[in-house]
Formats: structure tokens, sequence, C-alpha cells
């Protein structure tokens, strides 16, 4: 037999060797894992296999109440039944079987197809509506598309799972406003939305952890967000367990969630109801007057009243028309409703008038001037005239409010409202400090005095989106003329047709030497025209000032907090500053301001009211708008009050505001209103 007979068996023989070690090895390999996985990592792979069977549910807390300063509930919560959308589910559906599925649930809900679908769509991608119309959670949450429905359509959605895949019916916490003497106070309030996924961000990287989950409401005004969270809470988490299917078989542990505070307000819903009813009152009557400069209805377009108590800085009462009704929010808002809300046609109602109204003081700011004027040399002795008009160059500036009274003083011209007898001391002070000077840190006494009363910045309110005001020194106007002097010399070297004689004449001074601070922008200056503006919030602190002897608060429209454990927590009144004015000048300021009720401007007004044993000091302001009819300005105060009303486009300050004023300190003390003449009941 040949070698080659021999080495073939060898061959098989050795191969059948190498795979037998080779499995063998696999073998042991895999029986050596397997022990691994048995024996060494058993305690982790129970574990594993455990929290597949565990699934953490949160348990939202119950947001915060917001009561007034009695105690009544101005926004609570309540349970509704609502419909919601998983958008999660619905993207696995082809894109024609979810718009039968979104048209079938608008048809049970009595909705638009195309307004249920706007409600599921995120904010920022193609065809969504403006927030908060879209969606702008988390795309994994179920979105509510309607609150408070019927038992019968939840039970028609839950019954036909079929038909409404994603689709499901759950009971939620929403926001309630009992309206306790049929308050709004809806810019104090605020409302809610979802926070969005770039907030959550933000707070992450903040290291912030006040926002624990992507289903929470967010404030996003007034005292919502101010306090929010405070008012949140703190959700509970419960670890239920499952089967493979899914279903739930125990709870593995559980903690409670924590309540919101609650929130204790400065606000007295009985005046806030009666603030509220009075300034719609007299925007209503002011459209029904005559405007005898422009010959047309009065538009009265908007308004904002604000009642402080002096003694603390605390806003007992502050409206704001047109306003809004703050449960259109509960639940999600429709495109159509958020346009309302901003729409100019229906005045813009989302604006807090009271504190982004930024409009002319008009004589309001007189007593500003006195308080300047008095410590820049002036005393309470000078007499000067108080003629018709006043000639600065070739220019006249009238009264508005009063006719000529010859020499009178400081106190005469604030009850009396003259015009021209401020017009002459803020001219000697314009001279005396520099004139023309191109100079923009010229010393200004009335400059200098309005910004120690606070104006030209915020009060501090504790509410967002406060409007700071402007003070028109010299500053502000080289600032202002650098920035338009491009414009207005564009327009004066070619006018478009249809411009006024007056924008063109403007134009042509303004390209030439619009920095300048003349002398006309001071006597403007001096009784509250021109380019200065307030908001009726800073108004009212200003006049809070005059009334507690000097001392600047900041507003507060919260008081206090109560704790899920009950416990109170105050928050105390802020002093902002201390006026620099002379205690002696404040009482003569004082003194003339009564005078305005008893005799001055604002007198047939208040006839009847007690005035012997509630002096009312007030000033009445006429600011005139270029391109507008006037706007009306009342401030006032008495020991313990300060309430002050503005309404744009309604003529004179205590035409328009006056009697709704009245009525306002009528209920602040209790006070039966006078019979009208002749209606009086006979003595006894």
């Amino acid at each position: 037999m040949s070698w080659d007979g021999f080495e073939a068996p060898l061959k098989a023989r050795l191969r059948l060797f190498v795979i037998g070690v080779l499995v063998f090895s696999l073998l042991c390999t895999l029986f050596g894992r397997l022990w691994y996985m048995q024996v060494m990592s058993s305690a982790d792979y129970t574990q594993a296999a455990t929290a597949q069977h565990i699934r953490q549910v949160l348990i939202p807390a119950p947001r915060g109440t917001i009561v007034d300063s009695q105690g009544r509930t101005l926004v609570g919560n309540r349970v509704s039944l609502m419909i919601t959308v998983d958008r999660s589910v619905l993207a696995k559906l082809p894109d024609s079987q979810q718009n039968v599925v979104l048209t079938r649930l608008a048809k049970v809900l009595g909705q638009k197809p195309a307004d249920l679908k706007a409600r599921t769509m995120l904010c920022g991608e193609p065809g969504a509506s403006k927030p908060p119309a879209c969606w702008n959670g988390t795309p994994y949450q179920p979105i509510p598309v309607a609150k408070d429905v019927s038992e019968q359509v939840a039970i028609d959605v839950m019954e036909r799972r079929e038909d409404f895949p994603g689709i499901a019916a759950d009971s939620q916490t929403l926001r309630a406003y009992p309206e306790p003497y049929k308050v709004n106070a809806a810019h104090i309030l605020g409302y809610l939305s979802p926070i969005t996924t770039e907030e959550l961000e933000d707070m992450d990287k903040a290291g912030q952890d006040s926002v624990p989950h992507r289903s929470d409401l967010v404030g996003r005004a007034g005292v919502e967000r101010s306090y929010d969270k405070l008012l949140r809470g703190t959700p509970g988490e419960k670890d239920v367990i499952v089967d493979a299917v899914g279903y739930t078989t125990g709870i593995k542990k559980q903690t409670a969630p924590v309540p919101g505070a609650t929130l204790v307000t400065t606000i007295d819903a009985r005046i806030q109801a009666s603030v509220e009813a009075q300034l719609k009152n007299a925007i209503m009557t002011a459209r029904k007057q005559t405007d005898p400069v422009t010959h047309k209805k009065y538009v009265a377009d908007s308004g904002a009243a604000v009642v402080m108590d002096t003694k603390t800085g605390r806003v007992v009462a502050m409206a704001s028309y047109p306003t809004y009704d703050p449960g259109v929010w509960v639940g999600g808002i429709t495109q159509r409703e958020l346009d309302a809300l901003y729409s100019a046609k229906s005045g813009t109602p989302l604006v807090s008038r009271a504190l982004q109204a930024q409009l002319a003081p008009g004589s309001t700011f007189k007593p500003i001037t006195t308080s300047a004027a008095l410590s820049a040399g002036y005393s309470t002795k000078t007499r000067l005239d108080c003629s018709s008009y006043f000639e600065v160059g070739n220019r006249r500036f009238k009264n508005y409010e009063s006719a000529s009274y010859g020499m009178i003083g400081f106190d005469r011209a604030l009850a009396l409202s003259c015009d021209t007898f401020f017009y002459r001391v803020a001219y000697a002070l314009w001279l005396k400090e520099g004139g023309n000077s191109s100079d923009i840190s010229t010393y200004d006494p009335l400059v200098e005095m309005a910004k120690k009363f606070g104006l030209g910045k915020p009060t501090g309110i504790d509410l967002p989106g406060e409007a700071t005001g402007r003070i028109a020194d010299r500053q502000w106007k080289k600032t202002y003329y650098d920035s338009m002097k491009d414009y207005y010399c564009k327009l004066s070297a070619n006018p478009p047709s249809g411009t006024s004689a007056f924008l063109k004449q403007f134009a042509r001074e303004f390209c030439v030497d619009g920095y300048k601070y003349r002398a006309g922008d001071a006597v403007n200056f001096a009784i509250g025209q021109g380019d200065t503006t307030v908001t009726p919030l800073q108004l009212a602190t200003v006049y809070s000032a005059l009334s507690n002897g000097g001392t600047l608060f900041e507003p507060r429209v919260v008081q206090s907090w109560v704790g899920a454990n009950g416990k109170p927590h105050e928050i105390k009144p802020a002093v902002k500053a201390k006026l620099p004015v002379a205690k002696n000048t404040l009482r003569y300021i004082d003194t003339a301001l009564k005078q305005t009720t008893v005799s001055g401007t604002a007198a047939w007004k208040f006839q009847g009211f007690p005035l012997d044993k509630i002096p009312v000091r007030a000033k009445t302001g006429t600011a005139e708008v270029y391109g507008k009819q006037t706007t009306s300005w009342l401030a006032s105060y008495t020991d313990r009050y300060a309430v002050v009303m503005m309404i744009s486009q309604a003529g004179t300050g205590s035409g328009a505001g006056g009697d709704a004023v009245r009525k306002i300190y009528e209920t602040l003390y209790n006070i039966k209103p006078a019979p009208p003449p002749g209606q009086e009941k006979p003595k006894q």
C-alpha cells in the first residue's frame, strides 16, 4: 500500500480533532457565560427584569389658590372632563387616516376640523398657529383639545377605540375663577400655559429644579407668573407594577404631592369690582360726549385706574380697560380667541394699561414742578401772572383748563391748574440753567425732581411687564435726535403728498438742530406735556408719597403666602426712596390740592361729598397728543388712599373721570351717594 493511501484518513481524523476541539471550546465558553450570568450577575439581571415591570407615574400637585385680602377666592381649581390627543399614536397612522380620525373627533366635539387640527400642531412646525394656540408643550404628552365635555361624549370616544386611536378622555384639574362681586382682575391674576422644551432646557442649564416635569403648566402673566414657583407646588411620584401585557398589578411605592402655596393678595374684591365698573362706565359715558375741538364723539379707546394704600404701597385695586376673561386660557386657547386678544380692533385687551400705558401726564405733573421750584429758589410767597397765554419766541403757549386769574401763588396755580404760571417758572429755570446749551449734562431742577419721584424707571411692582415711562430731558432728546435724524431730514427734503404743514415744519427744524433742548421743551415739561410719559401706576406712587409725607413705596399686589404646612409668610412693604422735599413744602402742596375739590377744577364733581370729614386732594390733567383727542387724568388722595384714573382720548381730567373717582371714594369709605337734586328725603 502506498503512502498516499494512509494520508487521506489521517487528514480526515486531524480535521475531526480540530473541529472537536473548537466545539468543546465553544461549549465551555457557553456554559461559562451561562454560569456567570446565572450565578455571578444574578442580582443585576433580577433588578433589570424587575425594572421592566415598574412604571413611574407623576401625581400632579394641586396648584395654589389666589385669594383677596379678605380671603375671598379669586383663582381656585376645579375638575374637568377633557378629551386629549396623543400625537405619538397618531403619527403611526398615514396622513390621510390621521385627518379622518381628527375629522371624526371634531364632529363629536362640535368643533371645526381645522380648529381641532391647529390645536394638535406643535409650535414652530410648518402650518402651525401662533403660540399659545398651537401646542407648546412636549410632543410626547397628550394634548388637551376639549374641556368640560359631557360624560356621554367621553363614553362615545372611549367605547370606540378603533375609531379614535390616540384619543382619550381624562379628568384634569383646571383653574377656576369664582368672581366674587363679579370681579375680573385678569391683568393682575394672569394665566397659565404648558412649559416648552426650550424653557426646560434653559432651567436645566441654570441648575433650576422648580419645574420637574414636561406636563407642568407655568404662569405667563400676572401673579401666576411672578409667583409661579410658590403656586406650582411639588408633584408626587408613584411606582406601579405592570405585567408583560402592560396592566397594573400593584403599587411598589408612592409619595404624595405637596400642594402649591396660597397667595394672599392686597386686592380687595369689593373695591376691585367697583373700580372696574366705574372705569368702564366712565369710558362708555365719554364715548357719548362730543369733543369741542374735533366736534366728534370722544374715542375713549382705553383706560386704567389704580387704588393704593398710601401707608404701605399695597395695591387695593387696579383695573385696565379693555380687559378679557381669564378663563379663556383654561384648557387651551384657539387661534380665533388668541387673535381677538391681540387685535387692535378690540383694543388689544392683553395689554395692562395700568402698568404698560405710557402717556403724557398733563397737569397731574404740576406738584412735581412745584416741589422742584420751591427747592430751587422760589417760595410760597411767590406771585406770578396767570395770564391767558405765555409767549416763547414766536409761539404762544395757552392755558387749557383755566382762564386768566392775574397774580397768584403756587397754591392757587395748582388748584386752578394754571398753565401759564408754570410756564413762567420753567422758562426762568431754563434760562438760569443753560438755556439753549447743547451740553446734555446741564443740571435741570425739574428733571432731577421728576427722577427723585421715581419717574422714568419701573416702580418695582411684583408683576411682570411693567413699562418704564420716559423723562424727556436733554440726554433723551440727543439720543432721539441721533436715531431719527436721517428719517426727518429725508422727510424734510422730500415730504410725501398729504404730509401736514405741521409735520413738514417739524421735520425741517428737527433736521437742523433737533438735538437742542429749547425753551418750548422746558415749558412743556413743567406741565406734563411733550415727550415725557408716565404710567398710571407710576402716578399712583407719586400721589401716595404726597399723601404719606414723602415715602416712595415699591407697589405690591401680594401681601403674604401660606405654605402647605399652614405657616404664613408676610411680604413686608418695600420703601424705594424718601423724597428730597421739605416737610413744609409737602404740607403746602397738600393744602393747595385740597382746594381742587373745593373750589378748583374738580369741585363741580365733588359737590355734596363730605370733604370736611374726608378731605380729598386732587389734580386734574388734560394731556394733548398730536393727532389724537386729549387724554383725561385725575390723580387724587386722602390720608389713606390714592386713586388715579386715566382715560385715553376722553377729554378733560375732571370731565371724564370725576364722577368715577368720586364713586370709588364712596366705595372705599362706605359713603352712601347723595340723592339727585330735588329727591332729598324731607327732614323729620
